[in-house]
């Protein structure tokens, strides 16, 4: 099964140059962004957190953007950008996408008591508006990068375990799984190696999209004041920062602006590719 597995998603990658025009844009656009991320340091023209000019100042040949309100170049500032935003949303969807994503095989594996309570605090966490319910328990809390990552992925686990727990009582109930409790596995291998390999599909795809709301959330929360805290450079704290620009025709706000919608829609034409590709597979 596993085997069978790993085959499918080298398949699944390797079509990416029949894929459609919109899905290899989209490709190109992720694969730009994380060379953004991983090569700031090499990149910027500056270093973060410089002051290195006054203040607002103009699109020039020293400063490419023109500089913040601190005098810091703007340039330099959204491409660390890059590497803080996408990388604690990456880190936020792991957690929330692992954690989620596992309790949900359990309720499904177990069934009964397990199921019933997991999925009751599910639904109370469900009920609460995502967005003003993580305002609360930051400013309760605390705006630290650990807080913001712990209290997002919790919240964001809960979607992840609703998909999760869903598909997997469609293969729970399957003969090859109830073969493998007949032979005494128990269940955790079960899930790792009977439940979790015909469920990756959905999975990988769910993956994506909670990338984006992730990614959206974090920038929204540093945009009004509670995510990612200054110094440290944010696409959606920096929107915050030069919004006034807007009025004297400035465009240099829509800039971060434009990178978070980038990087949304082009994560959601490769997830959208994917999950084609993956399901059509064959066995």
């Amino acid at each position: 099964m596993s085997r069978a597995l790993v085959s499918h998603m080298v398949k699944a990658w390797g079509g990416a140059r029949n894929a459609p025009v919109m899905a290899q844009v989209g490709l190109v656009v992720m694969i730009f962004y994380a060379a953004l991320a991983l090569l700031a340091p090499l990149i910027a023209p500056y270093p973060e957190t410089a002051l290195v000019g006054g203040m607002f100042e103009p699109w020039s040949a020293t400063f490419p953007l023109g500089t913040d309100q601190l005098g810091r170049d703007f340039l330099s500032r959204l491409i660390y950008g890059a590497r803080n935003t996408i990388g604690l949303a990456l880190a936020t969807t792991l957690l929330a996408f692992t954690t989620g994503g596992f309790l949900g095989l359990v309720a499904a594996e177990r069934g009964g008591w397990v199921d019933q309570v997991l999925s009751r605090i599910v639904d109370v966490l469900m009920a609460m508006p995502q967005l003003i319910f993580a305002l609360v328990l930051l400013t309760a809390f605390g705006s630290s990068i650990l807080n913001l990552v712990l209290i997002i992925a919790a919240l964001d686990a809960t979607r992840v375990f609703r998909l999760a727990r869903a598909v997997a009582l469609n293969v729970v109930s399957l003969d090859f799984v109830e073969a493998a409790r007949l032979q005494g596995h128990g269940a955790l291998r079960i899930i790792l190696f009977e439940v979790l390999p015909n469920v990756i599909p959905p999975l990988v795809a769910e993956l994506g999209l909670r990338f984006c709301f992730v990614f959206l959330t974090i920038s929204a929360l540093s945009f009004l004041g509670i995510g990612i805290q200054p110094p440290t450079a944010d696409w959606g704290s920096m929107v915050r920062e030069t919004a006034a620009l807007i009025s004297y025709g400035d465009v240099t706000p829509l800039l971060p602006a434009g990178a978070i919608v980038l990087l949304a829609i082009a994560v959601n034409f490769v997830v959208d590719w994917f999950l084609l590709k993956a399901s059509g597979l064959k066995e």
